[in-house]
């Protein structure tokens, strides 16, 4: 399989990345997962393998500058650390439909002073 081929793969099933014990669904969300991409280091960012040859991580001296790490193209937009937080899990939750869908009404607690 040419590279090209394993870059374009998708790494998640059936919108949940299982390989991340702790990473949220994005079933039912309308957010779909994101293919991994290269950045403009030749890094691939996404696959879930965190090390690469190009990347100024690996080739870490002091005349580094640690900004060139800094900005959007490090952070893929669904296969990120930063999903496991409980914040952004609950930003996921609240984009999916009600667990009662269909037997339970929109705008209307029928349950209400049944007790």
């Amino acid at each position: 399989m040419t590279n090209e081929k394993k870059l374009n793969k998708s790494i998640g099933i059936d919108e949940t990345l299982p390989h991340q014990i702790e990473a949220p669904s994005f079933k039912d969300t309308g957010m779909k997962l994101q293919p991994p991409f290269k950045n403009s280091f030749g890094v691939t960012i996404g696959d879930s393998h965190y090390s690469s040859n190009s990347s100024p991580l690996e080739n870490w001296s002091v005349e580094t500058d640690p900004a060139v790490m800094a900005g959007d193209e490090w952070i893929h937009p669904t296969n990120d650390i930063g999903w496991n937080t409980t914040e952004n899990k609950e930003l996921l939750e609240s984009k999916k439909p009600p667990q009662g869908y269909p037997f339970m009404h929109p705008t209307k607690d029928v349950s209400r002073g049944t007790d």
